[in-house]
């Protein structure tokens, strides 16, 4: 209906119709609202204006009429609120067999890596008809993930993980932006989004000869790290055991307790002190200045996959959800 609008862009996401419609709504109520409020402010103006001889006279309302038009604005607006918040939670709740892809924003441009290794510069590869999932921080200033096709948009923020989630609908190469100035060239910080049918995006897949999976370059600088002398498989190490933490409530020395997500992992690494596991000291050195955005995400892609695959599913070492286990200092 709206694609050959140069104003109105394509909708090629699964949600895009239900905010474009959500919007139509918004703006016609109050088009018509402010349309409606000046005509009887003028009409009124007009028929009541200041006349010689004319008093004001006393007169009594209708209680019908005012619960009419206290009621009737009161549903509109809540149907506004409903619309609103239910796409909301839909925004913000990424299904959970998502695809997951890890983007670093640095002036001026996006760097990009799947779980499976794949590196991007500026591009991002999906497959039709799949949930991606988009977990994001920038290296430098803010930076705002804005494709116009997908109706998504969210902001990338220095010293945290922002997330948003997508599942294009149609094949094609769509527009990516930076909707948050961020220096003298922000204009050029722009990519594209290319949606493929799934054999196509296989194909490319197998093209792009990963050297290995994030979780496995994950493992690997956890060992050239020595992370593996303190995190070890049992309760006998320095540090807390990190298979099947992920997602899951850790308790604090200060009886707080925090779920173990993306943000409290990265924190633990570069602020370690911060959120001190109970029954542990607070040994562990900082790593702040000494791993770069990309190891972050291997290091937090390698601790995500030493979670137990879901019931029913095939384990793959070294990949999301896969059980390899920690290299050991025994």
């Amino acid at each position: 209906m709206f694609d050959n609008l140069p104003l109105w862009p394509t909708a090629a996401s699964s949600h895009a119709r239900y905010e474009d419609w959500l919007f139509i709504f918004l703006t016609v109520v109050s088009v018509v609202m402010t349309v409606l409020i000046f005509a009887v402010i003028a009409v009124f103006a007009m028929k009541y204006r200041r006349r010689h001889g004319r008093e004001a006279t006393q007169i009594e309302g209708s209680l019908l009429l005012e619960i009419g038009w206290s009621i009737a604005p009161l549903g509109i607006m809540m149907l506004m609120f409903a619309g609103g918040a239910v796409l909301y939670f839909i925004m913000r709740s990424p299904p959970r067999d998502s695809a997951q892809v890890y983007v670093v924003a640095k002036q001026w441009m996006w760097k990009l890596q799947h779980m499976e290794g794949p590196r991007e510069i500026n591009q991002l590869h999906v497959p039709v008809d799949r949930d991606v999932e988009l977990i994001m921080t920038s290296q430098d200033v803010i930076h705002s993930f804005y494709v116009p096709a997908f109706r998504v948009k969210q902001d990338v923020l220095p010293g945290r993980y922002t997330t948003l989630w997508f599942r294009a609908t149609k094949p094609g190469t769509y527009h990516l932006f930076c909707a948050q100035f961020c220096g003298t060239m922000h204009s050029g910080m722009i990519g594209e989004v290319t949606v493929m049918e799934s054999k196509d995006y296989q194909a490319w897949m197998t093209s792009a000869a990963p050297s290995g999976s994030l979780a496995q370059t994950g493992m690997t600088l956890f060992q050239q790290l020595g992370c593996n002398t303190c995190h070890l498989n049992d309760v006998q190490g320095r540090g807390p055991v990190l298979k099947g933490v992920y997602g899951n409530p850790v308790q604090l020395g200060d009886g707080r307790t925090v779920t173990a997500d993306e943000n409290y992992i990265r924190e633990s690494i570069l602020v370690p002190a911060a959120k001190v596991v109970s029954g542990f000291r607070p040994i562990m050195p900082s790593w702040q200045g000494q791993v770069n955005e990309e190891q972050l995400n291997e290091l937090i892609a390698y601790i995500k996959s030493l979670n137990p695959p879901p019931t029913g599913e095939a384990v793959t070492a070294g990949a999301p959800g896969g059980t390899t286990p920690p290299p050991s200092a025994k």
